[in-house]
């Protein structure tokens, strides 16, 4: 079971840094707006086919992700780091990403959902570096 204090942060944010590899082995980034299914544990974001990293994750479904709370107070650092595998994503993955960026719906979406395998949140506000992990048990 994945902690609550986890899920919340995810939820309370929208932008994630997407990190995937190319076949050469270099790595690449890329910020993504998204929407995250605690139900099913995705996070589901957009992402056209012509782009580098969605051609890289057709590759290599491997990817990494960061969302992290920018500030500049020690105390208040949140972050969480998140492997996982991506994959296109299915139709609810679409009704969900579209509940939350609704002006969405006007565009040609190519849906993507990374399923998490690994998730560390660091949470400076419970203790200096604490950390929270949870990893898949699949």
């Amino acid at each position: 079971m994945i902690d609550e204090r986890i899920i919340k942060f995810i939820k309370r944010h929208h932008t994630l840094n997407l990190a995937t590899v190319s076949e050469e082995g270099l790595p690449y980034c890329a910020a993504c707006f998204y929407a995250y299914d605690d139900k099913r544990n995705r996070l589901v974001f957009t992402s056209d086919n012509a782009t580098r990293h969605a051609q890289e994750m057709e590759q290599n479904p491997n990817v990494a992700c960061a969302i992290t709370l920018e500030t500049r107070i020690v105390g208040k650092i949140q972050g969480v780091q998140i492997c996982g595998k991506a994959e296109r994503g299915d139709d609810k993955d679409k009704a969900l990403y579209i509940k939350r960026f609704p002006y969405a719906v006007v565009a040609p979406l190519t849906i993507w959902a990374v399923e998490p395998s690994f998730i560390k949140l660091t949470d400076n506000t419970l203790g200096f570096g604490k950390k929270l992990i949870w990893e898949s048990k699949k």
